[in-house]
């Protein structure tokens, strides 16, 4: 009887093995920390710690099963927070950053359900610089495009295709979750990515309806980047390898009705305007030695403000630059300078110029943001 339990006992422990071969667990993060100087927030100077800029401090786990027949049972978990505090970004939510488990098949691709980046974020926005290699500071105005992920999508379903010749397919259902109201706070989304040798082109369109007007929608009311009746964004992009140096064209449109307020400036003033912008960014980013890096970029953006009885147009104009060196492979060091310049005179939070994660808005036309800072990656 010994000898039978001791080989019953044996037999579950290599099952068990067995079954955690099939599977992988990864425990990973990226830590990002610095000081920002802000010439102009409010008629002040402000020195400031701040932690999510050039990436978002987070941590998180992420996973998958081999369930056969090359499909794969998936997710991720990704919780942001504030380094300089250790609170948690994205209104306290746990997972704030990514929350999400699915499917994935070789032939299929991806289906995914939780909390996710649309389609705009995950093609177009890879190839700014902003959403690619130099972070929040170098987003557009008020991130009016999401190319930096001002909002994530709740209630989300998204497939992502396998690579076939190159090209990546993305499509995403952010449902609205309000009874008799399937359409109300619902994100529509999605976007192609082209690779061939050293160019990528990406394309996408997202809808959002009615953002921010409730905190159980696609576009929560803590986590909108414009409250508005509804906003339809598209764009088209490209980013170029030739030696050293990688040469980004991006342009995007963002069609918004009955703009109410910005996460970023508050109030858009009376009566409430329909709004369109349209951006257009060129970057460059350089390999000096495998270890350094330069950039730049430069942005032009639009905007028609019609508020019925008049209509007004605001520009902006803003240039960033930043190197970075790489410690080692987990660890880099970075600084950053942005500048912005805005004209038209709109009578609202639109016509002072405001960097999205600087201090806060300039009392006047021009904004300067400085920023020295580290990330590590584990």
């Amino acid at each position: 009887m010994t000898q039978l339990k001791y080989t019953v006992a044996l037999l579950f422990t290599g099952l068990s093995l067995h079954a955690y071969a099939q599977s992988d667990i990864t425990l990973f993060g990226t830590l990002d920390a610095g000081l920002n100087y802000t010439s102009n927030a409010g008629g002040h100077s402000a020195v400031q710690m701040a932690s999510i800029d050039q990436t978002i401090s987070r941590w998180g786990l992420k996973g998958s099963e081999d369930l056969g027949s090359g499909v794969r049972a998936v997710f991720d978990l990704e919780s942001g927070f504030n380094l300089e505090s250790g609170t948690s970004a994205y209104s306290n939510r746990l997972f704030g950053y990514e929350s999400w488990i699915g499917l994935q098949s070789d032939s299929l691709g991806t289906l995914a359900f939780g909390r996710q980046t649309d389609a705009i974020t995950d093609t177009v926005g890879l190839l700014t610089a902003n959403g690619n290699w130099a972070g929040w500071l170098f987003s557009h105005p008020l991130d009016n495009d999401n190319t930096d992920t001002t909002y994530h999508v709740n209630n989300s379903v998204k497939w992502t295709s396998p690579i076939l010749r190159g090209a990546t397919v993305t499509m995403l259902v952010g449902l609205g979750n309000q009874p008799g109201a399937f359409s109300q706070n619902r994100t529509l989304s999605a976007g192609a990515t082209y690779v061939y040798n050293a160019l990528t082109l990406a394309a996408a369109i997202s809808h959002l309806s009615s953002p921010g007007a409730n905190t159980t929608g696609s576009i929560a009311s803590d986590d909108y980047s414009i409250q508005s009746a509804a906003q339809t964004t598209y764009g088209i992009g490209s980013n170029l390898g030739i030696g050293h140096a990688t040469l980004g064209l991006v342009y995007t449109h963002a069609n918004v009705e009955q703009a109410q307020s910005s996460i970023y400036v508050g109030t858009l003033g009376t009566p409430t305007p329909d709004l369109r912008f349209d951006n257009i960014e060129l970057n460059l980013k350089y390999d000096l030695t495998p270890a350094l890096y330069v950039g730049g970029m430069a942005t032009y953006t639009r905007a028609h403000v019609n508020r019925g009885i008049e209509s007004t147009t605001v520009h902006w104009g803003q240039l960033g630059l930043m190197s970075q060196y790489s410690l080692s492979k987990r660890t880099t060091c970075y600084v950053q300078l942005v500048y912005q310049r805005v004209s038209g005179d709109d009578g609202s939070a639109l016509s002072t110029a405001t960097i999205p994660g600087s201090a806060g808005p300039s009392t006047n036309g021009h904004q300067i943001v400085t920023r020295i800072g580290m990330t590590q990656a584990f």
